[in-house]
């Protein structure tokens, strides 16, 4: 099927370590949820020892479904959460055996979804999927949906299980969120675009118009979103560097030099960029 695999989605941070202790992979969404759906992302682990996994967010918000078997009965059971945009680094610890089935919204994309509250009031937020979620009266709710999602080993199953819940809820269409998410997905094509003023002038808006409709549709400024593209540029680049030359980086992503990639990665997710470069691999592909 398209869009199966274990393809690499930008800002996971040393994927190929990740990889060796879980089973990742993208499949593609139904063709009616795709101009609002970036993917689906399943991921299944059973560890010997804990994991902590590393994620430089992207600007979407994600439907998680998930479940621990050596959590909470809640947990075993499965949860269903709606996770807003997170502005810094996302840390998860994996243990035991545990199942995750996401869903990535495009930017701009959720607020039609849930149409009562911008999407910037769910930005670094983690909350039940029904209480963020706008479903047909009667229809079946996320928490009752999770065993469909997270029980069958045959991962076409999970995948046509979220094809249906999702689109039991597909909203009619939204001029505006399909303009934002075209000017978020513009703020990540086009690297010539470094500053909100280029990117109000690209969209025929002004600057405060631009960020009122990020605000309400993307959940964070068009500002953040220029920054976290360059910066998941950067980590690609550089991924596959254990030396990375960040100068010649930063002179390739348009930066006036090396310390302004430094200022603004380190004020996107927290630590200098040096700290992200990846580890030194023997013969054996372990960490030297």
């Amino acid at each position: 099927m398209a869009g199966s695999g274990s393809e690499n989605p930008r800002g996971i941070v040393d994927a190929p370590d990740l990889f060796t202790h879980v089973r990742f992979r993208l499949r593609e969404p139904a063709p009616g949820l795709r101009r609002h759906l970036e993917h689906y992302w399943l991921i299944d682990w059973d560890l010997s020892r804990p994991y902590t996994s590393q994620v430089v967010p992207h600007p979407s918000v994600h439907l998680v479904f998930q479940r621990q078997d050596s959590g909470s009965a809640a947990d075993r059971a499965g949860t269903a959460e709606v996770y807003g945009v997170v502005q810094g680094m996302f840390t998860r610890r994996l243990e035991g055996r545990g199942r995750v089935c996401g869903v990535k919204f495009r930017a701009g994309a959720f607020r039609p979804f849930a149409p009562d509250r911008p999407v910037s009031a769910w930005t670094g937020r983690q909350v039940p999927a029904d209480e963020a979620l706008q479903g047909p009266a009667g229809g079946p709710t996320a928490a009752r949906v999770a065993p469909a999602v997270l029980g069958p080993a045959d991962e076409d199953a999970r995948v046509a299980a979220l094809d249906a819940y999702l689109l039991r809820l597909l909203p009619p269409p939204d001029p505006q969120a399909g303009r934002a998410t075209e000017l978020a997905e513009l703020a990540r094509a086009d690297r010539s675009l470094l500053r909100v003023d280029a990117l109000a002038r690209a969209g025929g808006l002004s600057v405060r118009s631009l960020q009122r409709l990020f605000s309400g549709h993307v959940g964070v400024g068009p500002k953040w979103v220029i920054l976290r593209h360059r910066i998941h540029e950067a980590l690609q680049r550089a991924g596959t560097d254990p030396e990375p030359d960040w100068a010649a980086l930063a002179a390739d992503l348009g930066y006036s030099d090396q310390a302004h990639l430094v200022r603004d990665f380190t004020a996107t997710v927290g630590v200098p960029p040096t700290a992200f470069a990846p580890p030194r691999r023997g013969p054996d592909g372990r960490g030297t």
